[in-house]
């Protein structure tokens, strides 16, 4: 590069980057072609001439977001950072960046699925006041109980529809229940029925995804004893999705308490257009693997902890 063309390329990248010139404008001004000007910006940057920096802590993110869209086929990766956070911080994050994403997203939906979950529990406290009259929300998967009522799925449901000023339905029935008899009982109910029916038409869904091993909401609930720890673990269990377990392939393995869940098949979350996953904590990165490799998610929201074990 000789003198007079690198003086052209320091003029260029002046009037463009610190005059706020367009390509056009400069072409214009100096008498040559735009193609020209575009040329000699790269130029600038290819020798060095300009560099360009990011100064925010989002610039971490936002490549870690890239990277694990490219990586895992996602249509949108959202990362937050977690450094000073304790879990119930790293949450509310999480469900404000969701929440987010959503309001965004959901113009045109009819109906809007969401599971359980204390992470979902944030996303539904962080979701602003909006009015979407069209919508309706469903619950995917049943959730009655003694414990831990403000992570049902009916509860949720009913306090996200106040935030979006849109209706909902209720799925009265347990996650899980005692016999495969009783199940057939009640997913023949017409008002158990119908709502199941709903979740599998939803446009989009805001899910949860957990592990059994560890601090799982479904052993705090006494919906899995000991005895069911060690068979999901014998028969390959690594995650699960709206109480329904899957492998380290995300396939849902075969087990008795899959049998048992009241909510959408694991196949079934397959088939909505637009799913959304939000989930904490770095034990469930085998969980979030699994989810990725079988497909389950379109979009992840996690922390930048989380994104780096994935990657």
């Amino acid at each position: 590069m000789n003198w007079d063309e690198r003086r052209q390329i320091v003029k260029v990248a002046t009037l463009y980057y610190f005059e706020g010139l367009t390509q056009a404008e400069i072409a214009k001004k100096i008498g040559v072609s735009r193609p020209l000007i575009s040329k000699l910006l790269n130029k600038a940057k290819e020798h060095g001439i300009v560099e360009i920096y990011i100064r925010d802590e989002n610039a971490h993110t936002v490549e870690l977001e890239h990277q694990l869209e490219r990586k895992y086929g996602l249509k949108e990766a959202i990362v937050i950072p977690a450094a000073g956070r304790n879990s119930d911080m790293i949450k509310h994050s999480l469900g404000k960046a969701a929440s987010f994403y959503v309001s965004k997203n959901i113009e045109g939906a009819k109906k809007l699925g969401i599971s359980w979950g204390s992470t979902l529990e944030k996303f539904v406290q962080e979701y602003p006041y909006e009015q979407h009259q069209q919508l309706k929300i469903i619950p995917l998967v049943g959730g009655m109980g003694s414990k831990l009522v403000e992570i049902h799925s009916n509860l949720l449901a009913y306090q996200l529809a106040q935030k979006m000023n849109a209706t909902c339905s209720y799925l009265y029935a347990p996650a899980m229940v005692e016999s495969e008899e009783l199940k057939k009982r009640l997913i023949q109910s017409e008002d158990i029925a119908l709502v199941l029916e709903e979740g599998r038409n939803v446009d989009m869904a805001v899910v949860g995804l957990g592990t059994p091993f560890e601090e799982s909401t479904m052993t705090t609930m006494e919906y899995l004893k000991d005895e069911n720890l060690k068979s999901l673990k014998d028969a390959g269990a690594v995650g699960d999705i709206g109480s329904r377990f899957y492998d380290h392939e995300g396939k849902q393995i075969a087990h008795p308490l899959n049998d048992l869940v009241i909510g959408l098949d694991i196949e079934e979350y397959k088939r909505i257009p637009e799913v959304i996953g939000i989930v904490e904590g770095v034990h469930k990165a085998e969980s979030i693997k699994a989810a990725l490799k079988g497909g389950f998610l379109d979009v992840l929201v996690i922390d930048d902890t989380m994104a780096a074990l994935l990657l």
